[in-house]
């Protein structure tokens, strides 16, 4: 049997697959508080406190869910994802782009890199389809509600990640594997075999490291908000990302097309470098 190629499609998920923060969508409306109360007065909180703004975010959930009264169980917060709405076209994406590398003889994880919340993401109707989901989540006292930070995922150690998706080892508590020598031809999926797609800064530093580092960074926009668009373009100026493209992920749009063309780069290369040897 013919060895596959292994891919890795990393995606941050607020603003990139999903329109909205996902905590907009019930929790907020179960505090009856509007969102950009929230998020102001969590990156208030943040600066008075000179606190990470992951941090300051999470703990002001718990303050506000314990002064309404409002439940913060881990299967509250899965209940909150179900109600996640998603760009044009993502539910069948991975189907899809699963398919076409088959095709190709291309073997496509997808995974998520968050610092919205773990739990929420869990809820999802698209959770079983990442191989990981590297987020922001909290500790649980034996009753099942949330009490603490367990982790908290800000723009830099996003890209700790992609290092462990590169030797591919998806437990957050082993620190043997990812401090381990590996040669590179040696890991699990390889820099130049990965794209990442995110919208905004606390993407940077990824799509940076993966551009750099010979893979494909994208940079999506939501249309219906204005200026996204020339945010987005920014970043290709910047040499940040290799592309902008809209957050659509129907089949024949600019997404579909880009990631199905770096899938036939990747068969092409594999096939050249195989005739070379």
């Amino acid at each position: 049997m013919a060895k596959k190629i292994p891919m890795a499609i990393c995606y941050d998920f607020d603003g990139t697959l999903s329109p909205g923060n996902m905590q907009e969508y019930e929790f907020m409306d179960k505090l009856g508080v509007k969102a950009m109360w929230f998020w102001k007065k969590s990156l208030k909180f943040s600066k008075t406190q000179n606190a990470d703004p992951i941090l300051s975010y999470m703990k002001l959930m718990l303050d506000e869910a314990q002064y309404k009264g409002l439940p913060v169980t881990k299967d509250y917060f899965n209940k909150c994802g179900k109600n996640v709405e998603f760009f044009p076209g993502v539910i069948d994406w991975f189907k899809r782009i699963n398919n076409y590398g088959k095709e190709k003889g291309v073997e496509v994880s997808h995974y998520i890199i968050s610092s919205g919340l773990k739990e929420m993401i869990e809820g999802t109707a698209i959770s079983k389809e990442f191989k990981c989901i590297f987020a922001s989540s909290f500790m649980y006292d034996a009753s099942n509600v949330a009490y603490w930070p367990a982790n908290a995922v800000n723009y830099t150690a996003k890209t700790q990640y992609l290092f462990r998706i590169n030797k591919g080892c998806c437990d957050i508590n082993d620190n043997k594997i990812i401090n381990q020598f590996i040669p590179e031809d040696e890991r699990a999926i390889p820099y130049k075999n990965m794209i990442y797609i995110g919208d905004g800064d606390t993407d940077i530093p990824c799509m940076k490291l993966v551009k750099l580092s010979g893979g494909h960074s994208i940079a999506v926009y939501n249309p219906r908000k204005k200026g996204r668009k020339n945010k987005a373009k920014k970043l290709i100026f910047e040499n940040r990302v290799n592309i902008c493209a809209n957050a659509d992920y129907n089949k024949g749009k600019t997404l579909d097309k880009y990631v199905k063309s770096i899938i036939d780069k990747l068969a092409t290369d594999y096939q050249v470098s195989k005739l070379e040897k």
